[in-house]
């Protein structure tokens, strides 16, 4: 099963694409879709829909998971990040992907095992879990193969349930 984790955001959303080996998850492709700070919202939106569309033509997952969004303080930014996040759906939508979501405190616990667990220690773990060199840059990249590896946890879990 190929996953396509996705961070989303207007000026940049990180995705990270993986799959399941052997019994060890293998990163398949990582990064992020920019956009130009001066270009409009639509433009922008427009950008992040046809670069996620050719992301999901290239690597053909099968599922995807999305960040949920958090309360932000900063109500404008929440609603752009909202746009950029429903362009997303869109996309996964338009290409018949199971989509599905977890907010930063799930995605925190199925890496650690603790939810309140610092950017830079699941960062660490997503270079140990993937067995990277490095941590992946940008943050989005490595927030998005987080949200990937959420996403297998979860499913493995779903599956032993119904083999019970």
């Amino acid at each position: 099963m190929i996953v396509l984790g996705l961070d989303p955001g207007v000026a940049i959303m990180g995705y990270g694409l993986v799959r399941e080996e052997n019994d060890r998850l293998v990163a398949l492709a990582y990064g992020a879709i920019t956009t130009p700070a001066d270009a409009n919202l639509p433009q922008r939106l427009q950008s992040i829909y046809r670069e996620l569309g050719s992301i999901i033509q290239r690597y053909q997952p099968d599922t995807s998971a999305v960040e949920q969004l958090f309360f932000s303080r900063n109500v404008r930014t929440a609603l752009t990040v909202g746009h950029a996040r429903g362009v997303a759906l869109l996309a996964l939508a338009d290409a018949a992907l199971p989509v599905f979501e977890y907010t930063p405190l799930e995605v925190k616990q199925a890496l650690s095992g603790y939810g309140r667990a610092s950017k830079a220690q699941i960062q660490d773990l997503v270079r140990l879990i993937l067995g990277l060199p490095g941590v992946p840059q940008p943050d989005d990249a490595a927030d998005a193969l987080a949200v990937a590896i959420c996403h297998t946890h979860s499913a493995r879990w779903a599956a032993l349930d119904v083999e019970r």
